[in-house]
């Protein structure tokens, strides 16, 4: 999707349903940490975070569904999906069932991307919508760590998983950077209609 407004109205509610559910899911970001990082319920912590992170369209999808979209939900629904992505990647890179190569490669991007929408929000209260290819790529991710945690952790087939999970990382890492660039680019014509360039 592209432009720098979301075509359904936000409010200014704080506590809403879809607000609830992504208070709920970074709330569970310590729980799946905990279990991951013990081996006797590791892999339970690995379901987990994938229960976490396969869950991020339902806060969304449920905000459109009940017209409860609003500006914390806005934010609170990416936060949600970022903060439990690098909390899972970061856990596993330590208890050795992810390399930290991999988790770089996602984290250094993601820092990027917060940083670079976080100013432009405060600073020029300006947004740019989530795209298309970026929500696949987040999702091949999500797929990718999920499931080569859950091999090198020694899960049922495992090394099944582990094979389908990098296969879903080349893909994915390889989409998550050109969403980025996509995105530099929604920005800079997002500046460009507000003047903002001309400055």
């Amino acid at each position: 999707m592209r432009g720098t407004t979301d075509t359904v109205p936000a409010s200014s509610a704080v506590l809403t349903i879809p607000n609830v559910i992504s208070a709920a899911r970074i709330a569970a970001i310590p729980l799946f940490c905990w279990l991951t990082a013990r081996p006797d319920t590791r892999l339970a912590g690995i379901a987990l975070f994938a229960i976490v992170v396969g869950t991020d369209w339902l806060d969304g999808y449920v905000a459109r569904r009940l017209a409860q979209v609003s500006e914390l939900g806005r934010i609170l629904d990416p936060v949600a999906d970022r903060l439990a992505i690098a909390a899972g990647i970061l856990t596993f890179a330590i208890v050795g069932i992810f390399p930290f190569w991999a988790a770089l490669l996602v984290l250094v991007r993601d820092v990027a991307v917060l940083l670079g929408g976080a100013t432009l929000l405060w600073s020029r209260n300006l947004r740019v919508d989530v795209r298309g290819i970026g929500k696949v790529a987040t999702f091949s991710l999500m797929l990718a760590i999920t499931w080569i945690a859950w091999g090198n952790a020694g899960g049922p087939l495992g090394d099944v998983l582990l094979a389908a999970g990098w296969l879903a990382f080349a893909i994915g890492i390889v989409e998550y950077y050109v969403a980025t660039g996509i995105y530099a680019i929604d920005i800079r014509d997002a500046m460009a209609s507000r003047g903002v360039l001309e400055e």
